[in-house]
């Protein structure tokens, strides 16, 4: 695997090497073929996938169909249209039924940047989290990626798969190993506690490095396991500083600044809490990447910035 690779075409080669071991797997798209990156596995098996055109609602049925006759589906296609246009067959057909069927979110965020609030999937976690009997991932770099969709596909249940549209350099080493429901520490600090999620992981290793230059000691917990969630590991690594920064290209409410709310509230943890994402009743930017995140200060540069001035700027930022 290279040093960065494009999510989509991991779940791919993960499919392919799926089928080759056995897996009765079908990939279901909304004529979302050059989204998913899925020509690969149509050369190595073309009677396996199925293309309903650009009937989000009738790819969710369908998965659900094909799971109850006893395969692994897995849609594929783009998360703003999967989780708005298709939300009931969601609910209804997957998690209440509880079908085996793998949903990937594609071009999760604001990864469509200029192509504004339509094509923006910044409300997913907190829709996913409301349902029931489904597993809630967002994988960070490739080695996650791929080992998250290695386990989704041997899970027996639904699973929704939030997935970056930009390739992303590894962050994990080689001996790195998955573990659903488990945070992972990437940085020790006992300043500054920043809890990140999916590709603004990096932005908070990069932030966390740049402030060690700057005598700040932070820790980054990537949060990549939304449901299940091993709380009281996260309440481990969120103690011990005084200040707690989440950073989630999503809205504050219902992803992962709501999820540490609660643990904090829970387990009374006395540090102050600084949700950075979107704020509360607005929309992300549009624009390219970087300017989305400069807007909503969860770019790097920020990210240092708010560590520096914490404490002075909680409630401008809250």
């Amino acid at each position: 695997m290279s040093n960065a690779e494009h999510f989509a075409n991991i779940m791919v080669q993960c499919f392919i090497e799926a089928v080759n071991q056995g897996v009765d797997l079908i990939p279901v798209v909304a004529d979302s073929t050059s989204t998913s990156k899925i020509q690969p596995f149509v050369d190595a098996f073309p009677e396996r996938l199925v293309n309903v055109g650009i009937a989000e609602q009738v790819m969710v049925s369908t998965a659900a169909g094909l799971a109850l006759a006893g395969k692994v589906a897995a849609t594929c296609n783009a998360a703003p249209f999967l989780i708005s246009r298709a939300n009931e067959q969601v609910k209804v057909d997957i998690c209440y039924n509880n079908t085996n069927v793998k949903l990937f979110g594609l071009n999760s965020g604001a990864s469509y940047g200029p192509l504004a609030s339509t094509h923006h999937a910044i409300d997913d976690i907190s829709i996913m989290r409301g349902f029931g009997n489904i597993q809630i991932f967002a994988p960070s770099c490739p080695i996650e990626c791929k080992q998250i969709i290695d386990y989704a596909i041997r899970y027996q249940g639904p699973v929704y798969i939030r997935m970056d549209g930009k390739p992303l350099p590894v962050l994990h080493d080689a001996h790195h190993q998955f573990v659903p429901g488990e945070p992972t520490l990437l940085h020790q600090g006992k300043d500054v506690v920043i809890c990140a999620l999916g590709s603004v992981v990096h932005e908070a290793v990069e932030a966390a490095n740049r402030l060690a230059e700057k005598g700040i000691a932070v820790s980054v917990v990537n949060v990549s396991s939304i449901r299940p969630l091993n709380r009281q590991a996260l309440t481990v690594m969120l103690q011990g500083a005084p200040h707690v920064v989440t950073v989630e290209e999503h809205n504050i409410n219902g992803g992962l600044g709501s999820i540490v709310s609660e643990v904090m509230a829970e387990k009374a943890i006395p540090a102050s809490l600084l949700r950075l994402g979107v704020q509360d009743g607005y929309y992300a930017a549009a624009g390219s990447r970087q300017f989305t995140r400069e807007q909503l200060s969860i770019d790097s540069a920020s990210l240092v910035e708010v560590c520096l001035n914490l404490g002075q700027n909680e409630v401008n930022h809250a």
